[in-house]
């Protein structure tokens, strides 16, 4: 079932402060538009329980709070803040969802690739951010689905071939046929409480031991 907007815990990884050197009309431009983006957040339901700033302690604030997602705001710099925010969440993924008004697009790809789930140029429409990050929820949720079942196949596959070869090995020094080799690996596993693989893998290991 889908999450209501309440039920997230949002990180906003941003510049802190709202309030800019006046006399600086870039720094204001941006303090506006973030300002923009926390409101039509809350607008649309979301608990903002932080906005850190992305530097090195980013790792650490992000462990403690553990969000459900991350918003970051960039102007400037994208690249190299988001950077930080990967670098953050490269143990414990969560979706990134990433608004910029940085029209340079070249990195856009390797942005998806390093694990953002929504990377949005301009357009900062209130009624476009819950759309934005609920898509960006689902497809996390699918993209963390195939890594689990591709991470489920290449376990089997490894257990395969551990079986394999201990069945070989069985059949070379006890001289018995494959389907023997096969019921004792799996008595001795029911016997033990163990695993097949987990099995396979101490006979491997004895008999590259002894030679």
């Amino acid at each position: 079932m889908p999450h209501s907007p309440a039920s997230l815990r949002l990180v906003i990884v941003a510049p802190e402060s709202l309030a800019p050197d006046p006399s600086d009309a870039e720094a204001r431009q941006e303090a506006e538009r973030s300002r923009s983006l926390r409101i039509g957040l809350l607008e649309a339901g979301y608990n903002i329980v932080a906005v850190l700033p992305a530097d090195a302690f980013l790792p650490d604030r992000i462990a403690q709070i553990q969000p459900d997602m991350i918003v970051v705001d960039a102007e400037s710099q994208a690249r190299d803040i988001l950077e930080h925010v990967v670098f953050a969440t490269r143990d414990d993924r969560r979706p990134i969802v990433m608004f910029t008004d940085d029209e340079d697009t070249s990195h856009v790809g390797d942005a998806i690739a390093a694990g953002v789930s929504a990377y949005v140029v301009a357009g900062l429409a209130s009624e476009r951010i819950k759309p934005v990050l609920e898509v960006a929820m689902l497809r996390f949720r699918h993209e963390e689905n195939l890594r689990r079942e591709l991470a489920d196949a290449r376990t089997q596959l490894e257990e395969r071939k551990l079986i394999d070869r201990a069945k070989g090995l069985l059949m070379a020094r006890q001289g018995c046929s494959e389907q023997e080799a096969y019921a004792r690996l799996r008595k001795t596993a029911m016997d033990r409480g163990l695993k097949l693989a987990e099995v396979a893998q101490r006979l491997i290991d004895v008999a590259d031991m002894l030679g």
